[in-house]
């Protein structure tokens, strides 16, 4: 070496033991990493006490003010010292780590954030005397009585005061508050029988709300839904699906988006495991798979789902931040998860969501119109039949081409026949364009694209079919031989049998070495190789693969679409109607393959607003 170590010195170094201040800055740095990180202690401490209703104030970001206020069951005065002490915790007696039914537990929260900034706890429990402790720097005073209401109130100040240098981490206040907003609204989605207010007091300490969920009522469903309607928003309440399944000890609720109502990003997902928020990656792929076959990959599914089971079946003392988890069983979890899903959208049928429309109608922007003209009530439909008669033109109509709208049925329906428009989808009236499907329905109108509508129809089919009759395979001539790690041929082997299934037949060939003797059919030439490794890959990523399973319809999507009716076709009354009869009867034909819709359904309201008509 051309340069001794510097960190090898010639002096022996000596072991000391750190101060307890010192050992609480260094655990500060793992448990309170921003404001939003001291925000979600505390707020899971009130909830831990039993609160009912919880108040968040901030200032700057919570860089100068966090104030948390509950009406738990609160402390008594010679709690005080102790709850500021390491490892102190009412949560658990440490006879049992896994058997844990509270979001804290580590009693490592308080004292942390007293070592880096300036606390004060206030509290009072119910029929006793108030009482008042303040540190700061890690340094207490002697508990004092005071005045407050029944539950506890912990004022922080001057976040990281203590430790400078990890204030020039921090990001703007801005950024700062919304992670607190964002933390808090997770929370309130956990709880929402508990009412939750946000408000920052920067300035002149007046108050701005910035967020407020009141506390719901009823069953556990009507209140979710409720709760995710005021953080997440009406439109996902309205296209969101409530999922309801159990399997082996695991119990999964929750609410669930159609695909049509997705993100261009993963921000709509939230995953909660024993009611605890967590960032799961297993958890994360499970919804992304779930979706997989209705989304393209630059799109994201909204969801909120709820995973209870039995403390000893999942570890949340993975990390401290405690938003990550480790299952004893991942493969079930997740296939719960992808299960469930998959049988809520396939129950969705046709449905769309609504977003479509109002997007529709937002790219349809009407010419300012003058003062509001208002109509009579719609005529009956004996009267608008008069009236058709009435206008209709007194000479004989001449032969004229084919229009770009053709008609598709007499505007006079017979009596004696049940009417079209009741079925949801209605009944076809033209076709615009060649590739566009005008059907009217009994309350509006429904535009249909008719190529992304039979191309869903033919995938459907063609799944149906592989999954009733198998995969066809095709043998190797020659089977290929693929040396693996002895870990990594046991992990294949262990899952040898699902691959026989979806036609990759792998068998072990002695050492670390496997042979694939047969291949799906529909795959045509493929490197047998790389696609082991590339289902090595995964497995070791998500603890499971469906990389096989994706191939396989990606090419039955492929078919789909080149064996579809072709945009620019025209189409025949009966064709078009029975195309909308068969997609009311198939599930997922709201979307095409790729996410997109396949139908967009407007009201009468809705176009009689775009005409001024209200």
């Amino acid at each position: 070496m051309a340069e001794a170590n510097r960190n090898i010195s010639d002096n022996r170094p000596v072991i000391r033991q750190l101060d307890e201040g010192a050992v609480n800055r260094i655990a500060a740095g793992e448990v309170v990493e921003r404001p939003a990180s001291a925000v979600k202690e505390l707020v899971e401490n009130a909830l831990d006490a039993g609160a009912r209703r919880v108040c968040v104030d901030y200032a700057d970001g919570g860089k100068t003010l966090i104030r948390v206020s509950d009406d738990g069951c609160g402390m008594r005065a010679d709690d005080l010292p102790l709850a500021l002490s390491r490892h102190a915790t009412s949560k658990i007696d440490g006879s049992d780590l896994l058997n844990i039914h509270t979001f804290g537990f580590r009693g490592e929260a308080l004292p942390s954030l007293a070592a880096v900034g300036r606390l004060t706890l206030t509290t009072r429990v119910d029929g006793e005397e108030g009482v008042e402790l303040t540190t700061e720097g890690g340094r207490s005073g002697a508990p004092k009585p005071a005045a407050c209401n029944a539950g506890t109130t912990v004022t922080l100040r001057d976040l990281f005061y203590a430790t400078p240098a990890r204030l020039k981490f921090l990001r703007t206040d801005r950024a700062e508050a919304q992670a607190i907003a964002d933390v808090v609204k997770r929370l309130a989605m956990a709880e929402p029988f508990v009412e939750f207010t946000l408000r920052d007091v920067s300035g002149d300490g007046k108050g701005r709300q910035v967020f407020h969920a009141a506390a719901q009522r009823g069953d556990l469903f009507g209140a979710l839904s409720g709760r995710l309607a005021g953080v997440l928003g009406k439109d996902f309440a309205e296209n969101a699906l409530a999922i309801d399944a159990q399997r082996d000890g695991l119990h999964l609720t929750g609410f669930a988006a159609l695909p049509t109502y997705s993100r261009g990003s993963a921000v709509a997902q939230f995953l909660f495991v024993n009611g605890r928020p967590v960032r799961d990656k297993l958890l994360v792929g499970a919804l992304r798979g779930a979706y997989s076959d209705f989304l393209s990959r630059d799109r994201h599914p909204a969801a909120a789902l709820f995973l209870d089971c039995d403390p000893h079946l999942v570890d949340v003392n993975v990390h401290p931040a405690k938003t990550e988890v480790r299952f004893r069983d991942p493969g079930i979890a997740r296939g719960l998860i992808v299960s469930a899903l998959r049988h809520a959208l396939a129950e969705a049928g046709h449905r769309a969501s609504t977003t479509v429309a109002q997007a529709t109608l937002g790219a349809m922007t009407p010419e300012p119109t003058g003062a509001r003209v208002y109509q009579m009530d719609r005529p009956s439909p004996a009267a608008r039949v008069a009236g058709y008669q009435i206008q209709a033109p007194a000479f004989q109509e001449t032969q004229i081409p084919w229009s770009r709208v053709e008609t598709a049925e007499p505007l006079v329906e017979t009596e004696d026949v049940a009417p079209a428009e009741d079925f949801p989808l209605g009944a076809a009236r033209g076709q615009v364009h060649e590739n566009y499907i005008i059907a009217q329905t009994a309350t509006g109108m429904v535009i249909v694209d008719q190529h992304a509508a039979h191309e869903r129809l033919v995938y459907e089919k063609l799944k149906r079919q592989m999954s009733e009759n198998g995969v066809a395979t095709q043998a190797l001539l020659i089977p290929d031989v693929v040396e693996l790690s002895p870990a990594d041929c046991a992990r294949l082997l262990d899952i040898a049998g699902e691959l026989g299934r979806l036609g990759l037949v792998v068998e072990a060939f002695g050492g670390g070495a496997v042979a694939i003797r047969e291949v799906p059919a529909i795959l045509g030439k493929v490197d047998a190789r790389g696609l082991v490794l590339d289902i090595l890959d995964e497995l070791a990523d998500e603890n499971g693969s469906t990389i096989l399973q994706a191939k396989l319809e990606a090419i039955l999507s492929r078919v789909a679409c080149h064996g579809s009716v072709r945009s620019g076709r025209r189409m025949r009354a009966e064709e078009m109607n029975a195309l909308l009869r068969e997609m009311e009867a198939t599930p997922h034909s709201g979307q095409c393959n790729h996410g997109r819709p396949t139908y967009v359904e407007l009201k009468l309201s809705d176009i009689e607003r775009l005409f001024g008509r209200t």
